[in-house]
């Protein structure tokens, strides 16, 4: 690469990582042909998902889940019930992640998988697959990443302080807007054309820029659509109703809220470092986009829950995004081996999730 590059050292201590602001300046970075010419030649055999393993991972995440779920709800001990919440938060948003998978599948491959998950996972926990498919797929778009056209884009290294609690604050609130969305603004949408386009462009995707507006489904993805959404309301309908009748505890329902929102808050953390957030609207290289967003290799365990389904391989699922998750720790070693030191590739490891966490809300005290 001919320019200067500014960069956090990925791999020194979290103190260092937080005590420095350095930036990468990301508009007009070339892209690292060699770099990229090995992920593709390297990783041809990798693109098979594997069938027992989606189906086996997922579901059992998702009973485990479940069970942890109704621990918390109904148990007659405080300290189970809270055991029983953190296996639930855990497994379940092991579970949900999936739905970033169901994004990225060729369907054909792992046919039944998307309908057997919005009808276990993603119908009962408010989250169904239209919510971010065809929203993710432009985030991966080669002109729309870090654009204004780019749904799951901020600027947040260079936004005020306070977007970081509200973008917290707006994770915790999470299960109370789904329920309104599902339970309320969806029937009510059916008698106002009006208000039906705005539930459509502003409260149908798992977005994080305020600014973009969804196109209404079209063709077969209108039919998903139709039907998840069915799906969802009426689940919420019926939960707000067997509440209210008393049928359901008070306790219980919100034993379910919260542990939603526990799972929407780490996904949001997540979510804060899966880039470095430093771009400002312009269109960049595949290499830019990668030297923005961030991988997280481990060793340790951590990485395996906050981050879980592959997603601690952010950045290298930005080069390689067809590549199944539970093939991305190999990817990475067999890149990592062949590359030089001088490569973009190591430029976007990181040792763990507080410096990151630290290095942004620096960036953002810069703003005042």
């Amino acid at each position: 690469m001919t320019q200067s590059l500014a960069f956090d050292h990925p791999d020194t201590p979290d103190a260092e990582i937080s005590a420095t602001i350095a930036r990468i300046r990301l508009s007009g970075v070339p892209d690292d042909r060699a770099m990229l010419r090995a992920a593709a030649e390297l990783t041809r055999d990798l693109h098979t998902p594997n069938k027992a393993m989606y189906w086996t991972d997922c579901f059992l995440s998702a009973a485990v889940g479940y069970a942890g779920m109704a621990t918390a709800m109904f148990a007659a001990s405080p300290w189970v019930a809270v055991i029983g919440g953190i296996v639930a938060v855990l497994a379940l948003y092991r579970a949900e992640l999936f739905i970033h998978e169901i994004t990225h599948l060729k369907h054909a491959l792992l046919p039944g998988f998307r309908t057997a998950w919005n009808m276990f996972v993603g119908v009962p926990l408010l989250l169904p697959s239209f919510m971010y498919e065809g929203i993710h797929t432009i985030h991966h778009a080669r002109t729309r990443y870090g654009t204004d056209q780019d749904p799951e884009y901020l600027p947040l290294a260079r936004m005020k302080p306070w977007t970081l609690p509200l973008f917290l604050l707006v994770s915790v609130l999470m299960p109370i807007g789904l329920l309104i969305r599902f339970a309320v603004l969806a029937p009510l949408s059916l008698f106002s054309p009006k208000l039906r386009r705005l539930v459509v462009a502003r409260y149908s995707g798992l977005q994080i820029n305020p600014a973009f507006e969804r196109r209404a489904p079209e063709g077969a993805f209108r039919r998903q659509w139709f039907w998840q959404e069915l799906g969802a309301s009426i689940f919420a309908i019926t939960l707000i109703g067997v509440t209210v009748v008393g049928i359901l505890p008070l306790r219980a329902f919100l034993a379910y809220i919260a542990i939603i929102a526990c799972s929407a808050v780490i996904n949001q953390v997540r979510t804060l470092v899966a880039h470095l957030w430093e771009n400002e609207g312009e269109p960049l290289t595949v290499t830019a986009q990668y030297l923005d967003s961030v991988n997280v290799p481990g060793p340790g365990v951590l990485p395996y829950l906050w981050a879980p389904v592959g997603l601690r391989y952010h950045a290298l699922h930005h080069l390689l995004p067809a590549v199944p998750y539970h093939a991305l720790g190999e990817a990475h070693r067999r890149l990592a081996a062949a590359v030089g030191p001088d490569s973009a590739y190591h430029k976007a490891n990181y040792p763990t999730l507080s410096g990151l966490v630290v290095k942004l809300a620096q960036g953002t005290l810069r703003q005042r």
